[in-house]
């Protein structure tokens, strides 16, 4: 119990100095997590692939990004708290028992694990290396998730073998491993609770945070959490539910550090938004009728949500659906392709996937040492192009197009230049925003009655108009393929 007192009020074993957050602390549990070379090897993975041939800044890596999800699902967390106790003014009375603290300081350092490992299984260029048909047809390889899971019984996370494998598996995967080399024990946490909060998992989770969730539910639901709509058994995953929508939720710490990350980095304003303005208006929000527990925000809070949600929308169409950089993301996943037309290659990244002991070699530098192998041998490659900053050549831009609108401008455009068809490339980015609106239907607002100054809950679309302004949206970019100079002479066009 004392570790916990001293843990919530600031103790911690070291710092780490992070150039968009400050000081970042860690506690003994969580250094053992980051010393781990399964975690360690996310020094070697960038965040954003290769963004940074387009914004130079850009080179930040996965080991970063996942620190600073820590810190800010703490803050998050934290901050839904203080205003609890700031609303109800529990700070000033001792009815906040040690076993609150105790269940508070679990939940804590459970969202802070989950939030440390939620991209621990992300591969050689981030989202780009599942991209590439190869790794594609790889990854879809029958047996691939049992070989991934060979002597280690898997029941407790997953109910069934997935179709596909997505980096998400890698990440359960790769938690197990790390958490399980962890003395998590003398930290009082079990794996199943961590992972548990982490994307694709079905998990019973332990007793002892059923405990600590039903403490908890007391707490914040005070006089409603003997509503006898709201049966016990549900309350375990219900909080459940509430930290796993802070590791990956519409408003998540994962969303909100890489959006000021990339933003940092990339050296552009338009990822900023109001981090503090928008924790210090988070709520934690229930209603035992339904019965629901989850994120709420307060009517003042819905501008600095407004920001957030904006600034992310933007990055999507101004940096990550730069025409440059989709035309590099094209180039990369081709060089890929090509990477793996080689035998040894091949199954070496294959037992890479399938094997836990060598997934930690899967890093960028892996394929950037295969891409000058393929450059030199072959200066037409698309590996020449990645290694030597060869950019496909843009021709134009358009916006919503359906799959037969795409082809009818490529040909047009072919035949309006008067060259090959087959030389027309076409790079896409859709930002998925018409689900917004549904989605933050989940996150409720807090609306204060002017008279009894008592508050409900409302949907957020009922409240703001803002949210239903958005929808699906398709950015694509026609190219030619480049046309290489080197030192057999020039003019040798890539028709891949």
């Amino acid at each position: 119990m004392r570790r916990a007192v001293n843990d919530l009020l600031g103790a911690y074993d070291k710092l780490i100095m992070d150039p968009v957050h400050g000081a970042i602390p860690l506690y003994r549990h969580e250094v053992q997590v980051i010393d781990h070379p399964l975690f360690q090897r996310l020094r070697n993975i960038c965040q954003n692939d290769i963004l940074s041939l387009v914004f130079p800044g850009a080179t930040h890596s996965r080991f970063l990004h996942s620190i600073g999800v820590m810190h800010v699902g703490t803050r998050m967390f934290r901050s839904m708290i203080d205003a609890y106790l700031r609303e109800r003014q529990l700070s000033d009375q001792t009815d906040l028992s040690l076993s609150q603290l105790d269940a508070i300081d679990y939940l804590a350092k459970t969202i802070r694990l989950g939030c440390l490992l939620h991209d621990s299984g992300h591969s050689s260029f981030s989202h780009q290396f599942t991209q590439a048909q190869r790794i594609r047809d790889l990854m879809s390889r029958s047996g691939r998730f049992a070989d991934l899971w060979e002597g280690v019984d898997y029941s407790a996370y997953h109910s069934a073998e997935p179709e596909e494998l997505e980096h998400e598996h890698y990440s359960v995967r790769v938690a197990h491993d790390v958490l399980s080399a962890v003395d998590l024990e003398s930290a009082g946490l079990y794996a199943q609770d961590i992972i548990g909060i982490m994307e694709t998992t079905e998990v019973t989770p332990s007793d002892t945070f059923c405990r600590h969730a039903r403490t908890f539910w007391g707490f914040i639901a005070g006089k409603d959490a003997e509503a006898e709509s709201l049966i016990s058994e549900n309350i375990p995953r219900l909080v459940l539910d509430l930290l796993s929508s802070i590791v990956s939720g519409e408003i998540d710490a994962d969303r909100a550090d890489y959006m000021l990350r990339d933003g940092f980095h990339s050296s552009v304003t338009i990822g900023g938004f109001n981090l503090d303005h928008l924790l210090s208006n988070l709520r934690i929000g229930w209603d035992e009728s339904e019965p629901w527990l989850g994120l709420a925000i307060t009517q003042k809070g819905l501008g600095a949500l407004e920001d957030f949600v904006y600034s992310r929308y933007q990055m999507y169409r101004k940096v990550y659906a730069h025409k440059t950089a989709l035309g590099f993301d094209w180039l990369l996943r081709e060089a890929i392709n090509e990477v793996l037309e080689d035998p040894e290659c091949f199954e070496w990244i294959d037992t890479c996937l399938s094997n836990m002991r060598y997934f930690a070699e899967l890093t960028d530098n892996f394929f950037w040492e295969a891409f000058r192998k393929v450059a030199r041998q072959r200066p037409e490659s698309f590996s020449f192009c990645i290694v030597n900053r060869v950019k496909l050549n843009h021709l134009d831009t358009r916006e919503d197009l359906s799959a037969s609108g795409i082809a009818s401008h490529s040909a047009w455009l072919a035949e309006a230049m008067d060259f090959n068809p087959a030389h027309v490339v076409t790079c896409s980015m859709r930002a998925r925003f018409s689900n917004i609106q549904d989605n933050f239907n989940g996150i409720k607002v807090l609306i204060r009655d002017p008279v009894n100054r008592t508050r409900s809950l409302k949907k957020i679309t009922d409240v703001s108009a803002f949210f239903s302004k958005f929808s699906d949206g398709t950015i694509t970019h026609f190219y030619t393929r480049p046309d290489i100079t080197n030192d057999q002479g020039p003019g040798i066009s890539i028709t891949g």
